[in-house]
């Protein structure tokens, strides 16, 4: 009878051996940063009513959701993003509590996008999201955990590049565009395709200061000096309260040491629109998709029920793995272990090495020898996956190789 090899859907895969153990050592660095600035654990449902994801919360579309039904008929979907999913569980829990409230969490996000091709559609994240509080303090305090955050699972070279979703909303004001064209034109900015941003704003008939800014947003990224530029293009009162917004954010984040890290991009949009004020990505040399992104959320709890301003990120595991796998030696750092393989009939003086070894903190992996197996082939598989060292207990004493 053939054996039939099962393999995995399109899109998931499965993480085992070294590269799950590092990966768990990492995501363990990340929950550590974000308890010790005071962010409390949470978990939520992996399936959720499809209405917490309907198109009016502005997250992921419908098309791009894993659905299905329960007994009772009604629509059930894979979490696609963990901002509505919270913004439930802060609707349902904290309706009346007015002060600050931090959560983070561990989860796995599932997108059924075709566009992703090659990519994975189950993602790790490990996210933070502050309620009650809409001060640029706030949004610095996440700006500067999530630079903590980098450096804690080793990243040393990244940068986070920010923006403000009132910058671009300013000047959407003054356009006049129905709402399939500002869906393209936000497509068109943030390809940073020049030509056809005018292409569509001439069709449309956008003319004057407004068309000349917009033609500028894919080049208004950089340094801070973009802030004073961006000021000068545009004298929409709320296109110039969200530059004043970033140019206090990046005040308090030199108070914090972090704005070394930080640059500015004024052209930057996001696929998801609830998004409200300031935008964020990050990013680490020699891998060209974000590790991280957040942003400013004020009105979506109110579609819960909860009037209240929010902020959050989400890191992106998957890339973080990708960022760290040529760094062979930080890797080997995160992952190792000892071996006891010992013949039966010194099972007991084995165990008492074992329970030392794991009495100082060592990883240690008890096997007992089979007769019919050398011991060389255990060594051989051991050392392929990762351990550190490895001893062979029997007649002739501990043998270390």
């Amino acid at each position: 009878m053939n054996k039939v090899l099962l393999h995995t859907p399109e899109g998931v895969r499965d993480i085992y051996g070294k590269e799950c153990s590092v990966k768990l050592n990492l995501e363990q660095k990340i929950n550590e940063v974000f308890n010790r600035y005071g962010f409390h654990n949470i978990q939520t449902p992996t399936f959720e009513f499809f209405d917490i994801f309907s198109a009016e919360r502005g997250s992921v579309p419908s098309k791009d959701l894993y659905k299905f039904f329960d007994r009772e008929g009604n629509t059930l979907v894979l979490r696609p993003d963990m901002t509505p999913s919270i913004a439930r569980l802060v609707a349902k829990y904290y309706m009346d509590v007015n002060l600050p409230v931090k959560l983070c969490y561990n989860a796995n996000t599932y997108i059924n996008n075709s566009e992703l091709q090659g990519k994975l559609k189950e993602i790790t994240q490990l996210g933070c999201e502050q309620i009650n509080d809409d001060s640029v303090e706030a949004d610095a305090e996440m700006i500067a955990l999530v630079s903590e955050s980098l450096k804690a699972v080793g990243l040393e070279e990244y940068l986070i590049e920010i923006g403000h979703a009132d910058f671009y909303g300013g000047l959407l004001q003054e356009c006049g565009l129905d709402e399939e064209t500002e869906k393209e034109l936000r497509i068109r900015i943030e390809n940073k395709n020049n030509f056809g941003v005018e292409e569509l704003l001439d069709e449309h008939g956008v003319r004057g200061e407004v068309k000349e800014a917009l033609l500028k947003l894919p080049s208004l990224f950089g340094s801070v000096d973009v802030l004073e530029t961006a000021k000068q293009l545009t004298t929409n009162k709320t296109a110039q309260k969200a530059i004043e917004r970033l140019e206090t954010l990046y005040s308090i984040l030199e108070d914090y040491g972090v704005s070394k890290y930080i640059s500015f991009d004024l052209g930057m949009v996001s696929n998801y629109e609830y998004y409200t004020g300031i935008i964020f990505k990050g990013y680490t040399y020699g891998l060209g998709n974000h590790i991280v992104a957040g942003g400013r959320y004020d009105q979506l709890l109110g579609q819960f029920g909860k009037n209240a301003p929010a902020i959050g990120f989400a890191v992106y595991m998957d890339q973080i793995m990708i960022a760290l796998s040529g760094d062979s030696k930080k890797a080997n750092q995160e992952y190792g272990y000892q071996v006891l393989v010992y013949e039966p009939e010194f099972r007991k003086y084995a165990l008492q090495l074992a329970t030392e070894y794991r009495k100082d903190g060592i990883d240690t992996e008890l096997i007992s020898k089979k007769a019919e197996i050398p011991i060389e082939e255990y060594v051989t598989f051991k050392k392929e996956d990762g351990a550190k060292g490895i001893t062979y207990v029997s007649k002739n004493g501990a043998t270390e190789y």
